[in-house]
């Protein structure tokens, strides 16, 4: 009977659809783990994780399966052994499972039982549910492989011990939220309680659309202790050793990395996801309007860490609204950031359309349509930007706009990609503050102030008319972003919401303009979902919607 093992946590970046290249990947990652008995891989990772209807497509799932022969004849050298997820049809069903592939050949395989249907999971569409599994046998240890969602329930963990499982390998696709670190652990500690075995919780890193997973994999021995924690917001692959002791196989210790927490962990996660979605989707970098705003500088400087400054672009495009306050603070920042920078005036614009439309309009005074007119000339420029250069639009319009429409379709919302889409305005002044204090790990921009203070300071405007604010048409931001969250996050009632010291007609309100501004979102570009309820991936809202609420 085996007494000691060395198993290898691989904490890796896949690409949804790269099969090749996520093999190789896992090739790396077996490579640096030469000397270990097993290396274990998040869930499916031989696809990408999420694959959505990619995962349908026959000759997808024939070459997972047959990039997945090929790891297992590698196995035959005497190597590691690699616990790793695919798609796995199998009698005219397709299951999300786990694959040992040792001694040459796939050993054994699992499938995942609890499909997640809610939230951005949506796996009872594309996969078929296993039936309750028992262990795998390696070296004489018999290992249970709950697959992410098989641990948020007992059943699962409780059959794998009552079929006399010595310990847990946990793959899992869990994207980030803001609170979900300690929702992870709490749910990993009650089935280790439940079950009496030690736990290793391998978890996914880098960014796949408008999620990002942060990684952060960790094991708990028999106690309850934490054994092992992987880095956040990195590839790691990190050793951890397990010894049979009088109560049966546990970890006896692996590496310890310090945890992020807060603003540190929002800003790594915007970082990282516009990091993958630029590189993943092959731009050469992105454009983006500077307007002297918070808004447009803290995604200069996300944009700045994620990819460098020289391939960053930022753009200028006043108007005879625009201030030398705003100028003067856009040259301000793009100089701290180091991206390139240049000016480009939409007056002729507005003149040329003012003119084209003047017959049109007739003797209609000026409204918001002209307003609009200025963002949408600001939005043709940067695609035309985008279109002859290659760069990637990156607009700027954070959380609390897009809830209540305070935004322009086919102007400041044209773009590929938004960093700030699930951010609260409040929580962007918070962000700039702390990116001035701190030098995120891994960033390429420059350390110490990046968003001029003055631009902090000032009341957010969109500088479309004389001396306008944002408060002109909106409830103070830290009002407005406590209205939103309970409507948003938590579905609370308009008396429920008021009691909380808003009034009744303000609430109202802004449940109207969160209602009526849900066509906008549809047309939204995807950007890092950060918080329970993010745009388009959590909350799915009908367009026509004749519910007002009640007080």
């Amino acid at each position: 009977m085996t007494d000691r093992l060395s198993i290898a946590i691989a904490q890796i970046d896949p690409t949804v659809g790269d099969v090749a290249g996520n093999a190789d990947r896992i090739r790396r990652a077996r490579a640096e783990a030469r000397g270990a008995d097993l290396v274990v891989f998040p869930e499916l990772v031989l696809s990408g994780y999420p694959p959505e209807d990619l995962v349908l497509k026959p000759d997808f799932q024939e070459a997972c399966r047959e990039a997945c022969e090929a790891l297992a004849a590698e196995t035959a050298d005497g190597g590691p052994a690699l616990l790793v997820g695919l798609p796995w049809p199998e009698d005219g069903r397709l299951y999300n499972a786990v694959a040992l592939l040792d001694g040459g050949e796939a050993a054994a395989v699992r499938h995942k039982v609890l499909l997640p249907n809610y939230g951005v999971f949506d796996e009872k569409r594309v996969f078929d549910p296993g039936e309750m599994p028992g262990p795998v046998s390696f070296r004489d240890v018999r290992i249970g492989v709950p697959i992410c969602e098989d641990i948020w329930q007992p059943a699962v963990v409780e059959c794998l011990e009552e079929n006399g499982a010595e310990m847990l390998l946990v793959p899992n696709g869990s994207p980030f939220e803001t609170t979900k670190d300690d929702i992870r652990l709490n749910i990993a500690v009650e089935r280790v309680v439940e079950s009496g075995l030690p736990l290793a919780y391998v978890n996914q890193v880098g960014g796949q659309d408008e999620l990002v997973f942060d990684g952060a994999s960790f094991v708990l021995g028999r106690d309850r202790a934490l054994r092992a924690q992987l880095p956040a917001w990195t590839e790691s692959v990190a050793i951890t050793r397990w010894e049979r002791g009088a109560d049966g196989m546990d970890c006896t210790g692996g590496p310890m990395a310090e945890g992020n927490d807060g603003l540190s962990d929002i800003y790594s996660a915007m970082m990282l996801g516009l990091r993958d979605y630029v590189n993943k989707n092959c731009f050469p970098g992105v454009v983006l309007g500077l307007s002297g705003g918070i808004d447009s500088a803290l995604s200069a400087a996300v944009a700045v860490d994620a990819l460098g400054p020289e391939r960053v672009r930022c753009v200028m495009m006043p108007s005879p609204y625009t201030s030398q306050a705003s100028l003067d603070d856009a040259l301000e920042a793009v100089t701290a950031l180091g991206a390139s920078y240049e000016t480009i005036s939409i007056e002729p614009a507005m003149g040329a359309f003012g003119g084209m439309l003047a017959s049109a309009f007739g003797n209609r005074g000026e409204d918001t349509t002209e307003e609009n007119i200025q963002a949408r000339a600001r939005g043709l420029t940067l695609m035309a930007l985008s279109n002859k250069f290659g760069h990637m639009v990156l607009s700027t319009g954070n959380k609390s706009e897009m809830s209540v429409g305070y935004a322009t379709l086919y102007g400041d919302m044209c773009g590929g990609y938004n960093v700030l889409k699930d951010v609260y305005k409040t929580t962007v002044f918070a962000l700039a503050d702390w990116r001035n204090r701190n030098r995120p790990e891994g960033a390429l921009g420059p350390a110490g102030r990046v968003v001029p203070q003055n631009i902090i300071d000032k009341p957010p405007s969109a500088e479309l008319r004389p001396d306008q604010t944002d408060q002109d048409s909106l409830p103070p931001y830290d009002a407005l972003d406590d209205i939103l969250e309970c409507l948003i996050e938590d579905e609370l009632s308009v008396a429920e919401i008021a009691a909380r010291g808003h009034g009744v007609e303000t609430v109202e309100r802004v449940w109207r303009m969160l209602d009526i501004a849900e066509y906008k979102r549809r047309q939204a570009p995807p950007g890092v979902k950060l918080t329970r309820r993010a745009f388009g991936r959590d909350r799915r809202y009908p367009i026509v919607n004749g519910y007002r609420g009640r007080v």
